[in-house]
């Protein structure tokens, strides 16, 4: 299915912790403009009052009806029914709360809900870094594609989720990809997402400071000082951003060795790349040592960092090989480089999950008995 020209419209809303952005998407485009209403998440009478309000002002300004309704909404959820859990940063949120069905009774139209990892590595899989890397790949000449992605995305939380061949890996419990659980590299006692995510840069940024946290700046603040556009402590700045790739790295490095495929990055904290992906990269390229000191590869294909010119290069080349059957005179081309790469998000993170969302709802309103 081609997405980007099918007519159908969805609609759709970003979920924030402080304010939610409705929209209309029709052939992957917004086909109205954003409305914007308080979540009020301490007080679920308010929230979903604000949801039904957004989703209704959104429906007027469509130019036909909508054909459902699919969003990203923060988990624990049993996503497939549509009931939402006790939830962190949307308190009102609790003992379960059957929004989807809520929704559907209203609107009279299908509602699907799904984690942010997901639809975000979902669009990526369908209109951006996968098919971005293959067509490189295939104007290279190079007879290798990819089929599987893993997406994380870097902001308020460390979020994630994993594509097989086109379709998504959600798990029995809708709990499928979550990385933010894996241990912290460097405090074993913490998950991963205390050392990936925007409260990590600035906590690391103010210890190397010798600041209280809450003298420290966002980390976009913290990225000016780390290029050296902005005054600051530029050590802790670059540190700070070090540290994320870091422990980022550790986590993937689990997540690769699993899944096999291609990495995409996206996320607010995506935007400061340059400062932790080199990081990143060494520790998805690090080695296990065995107790008779043989070394092994963490990832066991060669991880390739696909915004460096060079590694790109190398990366689309390959290691194109020959060999004879045994037994003949028939010879064989094969690419001996076994090989995965990381890069950055080429849609950017909120087209890629509103793509996600619209792409989700499509190929479940076209094939309803098909699992989630």
């Amino acid at each position: 299915m081609n997405y980007r020209t099918d007519q159908r419209i969805v609609l759709t809303l970003d979920a924030g912790g402080t304010s939610f952005r409705f929209s209309a998407v029709q052939g992957s485009c917004p086909v109205t403009d954003t409305v914007v209403l308080p979540s009020d998440g301490d007080d679920l009478k308010k929230c979903l009052a604000n949801i039904i309000a957004g989703f209704t002002e959104v429906k007027k300004r469509c130019p036909r009806p909508p054909a459902a309704i699919s969003f990203a909404f923060p988990g624990p959820a049993d996503y497939p029914l549509g009931i939402i859990g006790d939830l962190r940063n949307l308190s009102g949120f609790r003992g379960g709360v059957a929004l989807g069905p809520m929704l559907e009774k209203k609107f009279r139209i299908p509602v699907f809900i799904n984690n942010d990892g997901e639809l975000f590595v979902y669009g990526e899989a369908i209109a951006g870094f996968l098919p971005y890397v293959n067509g490189l790949l295939e104007k290279a000449g190079s007879p290798k594609r990819f089929r599987n992605l893993c997406g994380i995305t870097l902001g308020t939380g460390f979020g994630c989720g994993i594509t097989r061949n086109g379709e998504l890996f959600s798990g029995d419990n809708s709990n499928a990809a979550q990385i933010s659980l894996l241990r912290h590299k460097l405090h074993p006692q913490l998950n991963a997402e205390e050392g990936v995510s925007i409260r990590a840069v600035r906590r690391t940024y103010a210890e190397e400071a010798c600041l209280p946290f809450e003298q420290a700046p966002n980390p976009r603040e913290i990225e000016e000082i780390a290029l050296g556009k902005a005054p600051g402590n530029r050590a802790a700045a670059v540190e700070a951003y070090r540290r994320l790739g870091e422990v980022a790295g550790h986590a993937l490095a689990t997540t690769l060795a699993m899944v096999d495929g291609l990495a995409v990055i996206g996320g607010g904290l995506s935007k400061g790349w340059r400062l932790f992906l080199p990081a990143l990269l060494n520790e998805l390229n690090s080695q296990y040592t065995s107790p008779t000191g043989y070394k092994f590869r963490r990832v066991p294909a060669e991880v390739f960092n696909l915004e460096d010119k060079a590694q790109l290069k190398k990366f689309l080349k390959g290691g194109t090989r020959t060999t004879t059957v045994p037994g003949t005179k028939t010879k064989i081309k094969y690419d001996a480089l076994q090989r995965v790469g990381v890069g950055i998000s080429r849609l950017g993170t909120s087209e890629a999950v509103a793509i996600g969302a619209y792409a989700f709802a499509l190929n479940k309103l076209d094939t309803p008995s098909q699992p989630m």
